[in-house]
Protein backbone atom coordinates (compact mmCIF):
# COMPACT_ATOMS: atom_id res chain seq x y z
CA UNK A 1 0.00 0.00 0.00
CA UNK A 2 0.88 3.44 -0.55
CA UNK A 3 2.25 6.25 1.53
CA UNK A 4 -0.63 8.36 0.84
CA UNK A 5 -3.66 9.42 2.57
CA UNK A 6 -6.72 7.51 2.42
CA UNK A 7 -8.17 11.21 0.67
CA UNK A 8 -6.21 11.38 -1.92
CA UNK A 9 -6.02 7.56 -2.34
CA UNK A 10 -7.88 7.49 -5.58
CA UNK A 11 -8.27 3.35 -6.33
CA UNK A 12 -6.83 0.03 -4.34
CA UNK A 13 -7.76 -1.41 -1.01
CA UNK A 14 -8.85 1.37 1.65
CA UNK A 15 -9.82 -1.18 4.37
CA UNK A 16 -10.00 -4.53 5.43
CA UNK A 17 -12.87 -6.58 7.73
CA UNK A 18 -13.12 -9.24 9.30
CA UNK A 19 -15.71 -11.85 8.62
CA UNK A 20 -16.70 -14.78 10.53
CA UNK A 21 -19.65 -17.11 10.97
CA UNK A 22 -20.52 -20.46 9.99
CA UNK A 23 -20.28 -22.01 6.20
CA UNK A 24 -22.76 -23.87 4.50
CA UNK A 25 -21.55 -27.40 5.72
CA UNK A 26 -21.87 -25.90 9.15
CA UNK A 27 -18.34 -25.08 9.94
CA UNK A 28 -16.66 -21.80 11.94
CA UNK A 29 -15.27 -19.82 9.23
CA UNK A 30 -12.74 -16.68 9.34
CA UNK A 31 -12.19 -14.58 6.68
CA UNK A 32 -10.77 -11.22 5.48
CA UNK A 33 -13.23 -9.16 3.65
CA UNK A 34 -11.34 -6.50 1.09
CA UNK A 35 -12.52 -3.21 0.66
CA UNK A 36 -11.44 -1.71 -2.69
CA UNK A 37 -11.89 2.33 -3.77
CA UNK A 38 -13.00 1.94 -7.09
CA UNK A 39 -14.76 4.26 -9.62
CA UNK A 40 -17.88 3.59 -8.43
CA UNK A 41 -16.99 4.23 -4.36
CA UNK A 42 -16.55 0.74 -3.00
CA UNK A 43 -16.63 -2.64 -3.40
CA UNK A 44 -15.71 -5.53 -1.18
CA UNK A 45 -14.45 -9.16 -1.39
CA UNK A 46 -14.06 -11.83 0.22
CA UNK A 47 -12.61 -15.68 -0.72
CA UNK A 48 -13.63 -18.47 1.11
CA UNK A 49 -11.58 -21.83 0.25
CA UNK A 50 -11.91 -21.47 -4.00
CA UNK A 51 -15.66 -19.22 -3.55
CA UNK A 52 -14.90 -15.60 -4.23
CA UNK A 53 -17.73 -13.27 -3.37
CA UNK A 54 -17.93 -9.59 -4.37
CA UNK A 55 -20.46 -7.03 -3.84
CA UNK A 56 -21.09 -4.52 -5.41
CA UNK A 57 -20.28 -0.59 -5.61
CA UNK A 58 -21.69 1.51 -2.60
CA UNK A 59 -21.05 5.08 -1.54
CA UNK A 60 -19.44 4.17 1.80
CA UNK A 61 -17.40 1.44 2.82
CA UNK A 62 -19.68 -0.05 5.30
CA UNK A 63 -22.18 -0.41 2.38
CA UNK A 64 -19.84 -2.24 0.68
CA UNK A 65 -19.07 -4.94 3.44
CA UNK A 66 -22.68 -5.40 4.06
CA UNK A 67 -23.44 -6.26 0.42
CA UNK A 68 -20.85 -8.86 0.51
CA UNK A 69 -22.21 -10.29 3.82
CA UNK A 70 -25.72 -10.65 2.45
CA UNK A 71 -24.53 -12.48 -1.36
CA UNK A 72 -22.68 -15.00 1.46
CA UNK A 73 -26.18 -15.06 3.45
CA UNK A 74 -27.63 -16.38 0.14
CA UNK A 75 -25.39 -18.86 -0.20
CA UNK A 76 -26.13 -20.69 3.51
CA UNK A 77 -23.58 -18.90 4.97
CA UNK A 78 -25.29 -18.19 8.50
CA UNK A 79 -24.16 -16.61 12.50
CA UNK A 80 -22.26 -13.45 10.64
CA UNK A 81 -20.48 -10.64 11.89
CA UNK A 82 -17.81 -8.01 10.93
CA UNK A 83 -15.41 -5.91 12.13
CA UNK A 84 -12.76 -3.25 11.31
CA UNK A 85 -9.59 -4.35 11.21
CA UNK A 86 -7.18 -2.15 9.18
CA UNK A 87 -8.04 1.00 7.81
CA UNK A 88 -5.15 1.62 5.88
CA UNK A 89 -2.54 0.37 7.16
CA UNK A 90 -3.79 1.31 10.76
CA UNK A 91 -4.57 -1.80 12.91
CA UNK A 92 -7.89 -1.48 14.53
CA UNK A 93 -9.49 -4.49 15.65
CA UNK A 94 -9.04 -4.58 19.27
CA UNK A 95 -10.89 -0.83 19.43
CA UNK A 96 -13.55 -1.76 17.04
CA UNK A 97 -17.29 -3.34 17.82
CA UNK A 98 -18.80 -6.26 15.71
CA UNK A 99 -21.51 -5.99 13.57
CA UNK A 100 -24.09 -8.69 13.26
CA UNK A 101 -26.26 -9.63 10.62
CA UNK A 102 -29.27 -11.60 10.76
CA UNK A 103 -29.92 -14.62 9.00
CA UNK A 104 -31.99 -15.30 6.39
CA UNK A 105 -35.52 -16.78 7.30
CA UNK A 106 -35.87 -20.47 6.70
Amino acid sequence: MSGLPLLFKKEGLIERHQVEGIDPSDRYFNRAVLVNRVAAGYAGKVTYEAFAVEGSAHPTTGAAVKSVVEKLLSFGFTQLRTRLNFKGTRYLAEKETWTDYPDLPS
